[in-house]
């Protein structure tokens, strides 16, 4: 059965751009876009490594605002109607969530691929493996 809303989260990488550009061109139904802001880790800012405050949280809020309007006009260059939604906390939990309270039927995302010891983890990312594990609709990596 042909899914009836599709999202497509985004991160701003390079295959998170290509698994929207794919979501585009494959399905012709309801597309959501979706960028989460992680909260930033309290430990991060009190052992030093990331300057803690508002303007931070505020930049990584810029950062998503400007990532969800680049694929809006994307969107509106080929004359496709999205929606567009920013949420904040663990990417993975967010996405989840997200599907669960807005019926979606198909996500769409990219995968990424990193150093640790678990093959899928290797070959998926850490975000998209715990969708695709935990997801009750249909998840399609793009890599």
């Amino acid at each position: 059965m042909a899914p009836t809303h599709v999202l497509v989260p985004l991160d701003g990488s390079p295959l998170a751009d290509e698994a929207f550009s794919e979501a585009l061109e494959l399905f012709d139904c309801r597309l959501t876009v979706l960028n989460v802001v992680t909260a930033i880790d309290t430990a991060m800012s009190e052992g030093g490594i990331l300057e803690p405050g508002e303007e931070r949280r505020e930049s990584a809020r810029e950062r998503a605002d400007q990532v969800v309007e680049q694929a809006k006009a994307q969107a509106t260059e080929i004359d496709r109607p999205i929606e567009t939604a920013v949420e904040t906390g663990d990417p993975a939990e967010a996405i989840l969530d997200y599907v669960d309270a807005h019926d979606i039927d198909h996500v769409v995302m990219g995968g990424h691929g990193g150093e640790r010891s678990d093959i899928a983890r290797r070959l998926l990312g850490t975000v998209a493996t715990s969708v695709v594990g935990n997801a009750p609709v249909t998840v399609t990596v793009v890599r």
